[in-house]
C-alpha cells in the first residue's frame, strides 16, 4: 500500500511539472491561438506583397490564421526572468507526411501577446511528426534547463539548423547564409 501511495504521488509530482510545459498552463484556448498566430508569423512564410517589415501588418493576419491548424503549439514555459520558451510543430514544403519542429525564445510585449526580441534557436530536420515531437520535447527541456542548445548542434538527425552554412538572424527573424 505504501508503494501504490508513492507511485501516485509520483505520478502526479511529475503530470504537474509536464503540465508546466503546456502553453494551457499559462493561457485560454483564444489566447494560445492568438500567440501561435503571432509566433507563426515569425517562423513561416510570407504572403505575397509582405516583406520583413509589413508581416505583421493587420492586412497580413488572416493569411496567418488560416494557416492556424497545420501548426502545434506543442511546448511552452515562461522563465522566471520573462523569456519565454517554445516548441512548434510546422507544415514542410508541400509534403503531409513530414513536419518540423522549431525551438526558441522571446519576450512577450508587455500586455499582449506579441512576442519581441524573438529567436529561433534551432529547427529540426523534415520528420514524420512523432519522431518530430518526440526529438522536440526531449530538446525543449534541455532549451529551459540550460538556456541554449549548443552541446547538441552536432546532432544532425535532432537539429539541421543552424548548421556551418545557415544562422538565426535576429535583426531580420529568418534564417540567412553565413
Amino acid at each position: 500500500m505504501k508503494n501504490f501511495a508513492l507511485l501516485i504521488c509520483l505520478s502526479l509530482f511529475f503530470s504537474c511539472k509536464n503540465d508546466s510545459y503546456q502553453a494551457s498552463h499559462y493561457f485560454s484556448e483564444q489566447e494560445k491561438d492568438s500567440l501561435l498566430t503571432n509566433i507563426i508569423t515569425y517562423i513561416y512564410i510570407k504572403p505575397t506583397g509582405a516583406n520583413n517589415q509589413t508581416k505583421f501588418s493587420t492586412q497580413f493576419r488572416p493569411f496567418y490564421i488560416k494557416s492556424l491548424p497545420s501548426f502545434y503549439l506543442e511546448n511552452y514555459y515562461q522563465a522566471p526572468d520573462g523569456t519565454s520558451y517554445f516548441f512548434v510543430i510546422r507544415p514542410v514544403g508541400g509534403s503531409p507526411k513530414f513536419r518540423r519542429g522549431v525551438l526558441g525564445k522571446f519576450q512577450l510585449k508587455e500586455g499582449s501577446l506579441m512576442p519581441t526580441v524573438f529567436e529561433e534557436i534551432v529547427n529540426t530536420p523534415h520528420l514524420d511528426e512523432e519522431v518530430v515531437r518526440e526529438r522536440g520535447r526531449f530538446l525543449f527541456r534541455e532549451l529551459v534547463k540550460e538556456g541554449n542548445l549548443d552541446k547538441y548542434l552536432t546532432m544532425k538527425h535532432y537539429i539541421e539548423w543552424p548548421d556551418s552554412r545557415l544562422i538565426y538572424d535576429k535583426k531580420v527573424n529568418e534564417w540567412v547564409t553565413r
